[in-house]
């Protein structure tokens, strides 16, 4: 099996096991019922993203308020979604944004997507990381890779998502060699169109490649007379009960 790489040894630092992480529910008006699903006691989430208009929107929403104040009463990290358009966007814009998630919506921490990966971005990228661990000490902060990027970006964030994209490709991919010298707490995979027979399989994936917060949906980025290609994150996965319950109890070797 050509994704299989050498196995970790030794537990994580914070021994909290594979869990969620989800990338960005439909607005809560849209959306209500996963909403309401995220918040069923025992539901393994890592964290939850709050992306409220391609980020914290240009006034505060209440009905994003209440959803996220939920989550976190109920003990969930919720992060606010910046995208930072692979290092195109400015260090004001994207700084400005993560104040607006702290004043209006209390995150704990912030999901840099579309986060450069290259070594020549990365003194850009610990510039933004390190202003935002000053504005809030404790962000959690997820670097929205997608793909490996250069080992040094592993210094600065949290997490590193390392995957993001299609089953199609995802069961035939591999972890860079150097994600070995780290516990599987610091990576994090995002995969859709997963078809249900193949769950169990993708799970092994992650597990095999050392990703210890996963998001794995039916839904595609493409529909059917449709050239440009949707968020296959907005709504939960078909299988959501059953994918909570397998990653609850733990994923069988």
């Amino acid at each position: 099996m050509p994704y299989l790489t050498r196995t970790r040894q030794g537990p994580t630092a914070t021994g909290l096991g594979t869990g969620l992480g989800v990338p960005g529910v439909a607005h809560p008006l849209l959306a209500p019922d996963e909403w309401n699903r995220l918040n069923r006691p025992g539901t393994p989430l890592h964290w939850v993203v709050l992306d409220v208009a391609d980020g914290p929107g240009v006034q505060p929403d209440p009905h994003c308020l209440e959803a996220a104040g939920r989550l976190r009463n109920a003990g969930v990290r919720v992060l606010g979604h910046i995208d930072t358009a692979y290092g195109l966007r400015g260090f004001g814009e994207i700084i400005s944004d993560a104040h607006r998630f702290l004043d209006w919506y209390r995150v704990d921490g912030f999901l840099l997507d579309r986060c450069p990966a290259g070594r020549e971005d990365l003194p850009e990228v610990r510039r933004t990381v390190a202003t935002l661990r000053v504005i809030h000490e404790d962000a959690h902060v997820v670097l929205g890779h997608g793909t490996h990027p250069y080992p040094g970006y592993a210094e600065h964030g949290d997490q590193l998502v390392t995957y993001s994209g299609p089953w199609s490709d995802y069961r035939w991919s591999q972890a860079a060699e150097w994600t070995a010298d780290h516990p599987p707490e610091r990576f994090c995979h995002f995969v859709h169109g997963v078809p249900r027979p193949h769950l169990e399989e993708a799970l092994r994936i992650a597990r095999w490649q050392g990703a210890e917060t996963i998001y794995f949906t039916d839904h595609s980025d493409r529909v059917p007379g449709r050239a440009e290609p949707v968020d296959p994150w907005g709504p939960l996965p078909g299988y959501w009960d059953d994918i909570v319950s397998r990653v609850g109890t733990g994923v069988s070797e």
